[in-house]
């Protein structure tokens, strides 16, 4: 067997997009997006609605060094689990989580897609943890490889799918 069956991770490969290049973070929103209803994984209206929540409640993470970004929306724009992940050659503006005034360069983005509100929520909380080390964000953008990010990714991710 070459690699594990990712059946119940979080971030499959071919929802990993690096490089990913985007002029701003909605661009990279749609780019995620449509990767994922390609995918089948969510309904059309995902990428409008999360558009729609970011201009509201923005998703950038002050992270030290590589900055982060998890857009989501409401589970009703979700058919089945997981997570597309960016990781963009140049960083996009996103507002900064809980700072109406701040901002954030992100350079990794995870866009989620939860067909549980409480999954999103021990998901935020697991990837903001994974995310203030920043060991862990210099591998994931250093190695511009879909199966290592999406391994080094699940390997926080597994206490999410084990609660659901």
């Amino acid at each position: 067997m070459d690699r594990p069956p990712e059946d119940n991770s979080w971030v499959k490969t071919d929802l990993v997009m690096a490089p990913l290049h985007a002029q701003n973070a909605f661009e990279a929103i749609t780019l995620l997006g449509s990767r994922l209803y390609a995918a089948g994984y969510v309904r059309e209206s995902f990428v409008p609605a999360v558009i729609e929540r970011e201009k509201k409640f923005a998703t950038g993470l002050p992270t030290v060094g590589i900055q982060v970004a998890i857009p989501h929306t409401d589970v009703e724009h979700v058919l089945r689990d997981g997570i597309a992940v960016g990781v963009l050659d140049s960083p996009v503006t996103f507002g900064e989580m809980g700072n109406p005034e701040g901002t954030v360069e992100a350079q990794i983005i995870c866009l989620l897609a939860a067909t549980r509100a409480d999954q999103v929520v021990i998901l935020l909380q697991n990837l903001a943890e994974m995310f203030q080390n920043p060991e862990v964000l210099q591998q994931i953008v250093a190695v511009q490889d879909p199966v290592r990010i999406a391994a080094i990714l699940n390997s926080h991710l597994k206490t999410v799918k084990e609660v659901s």
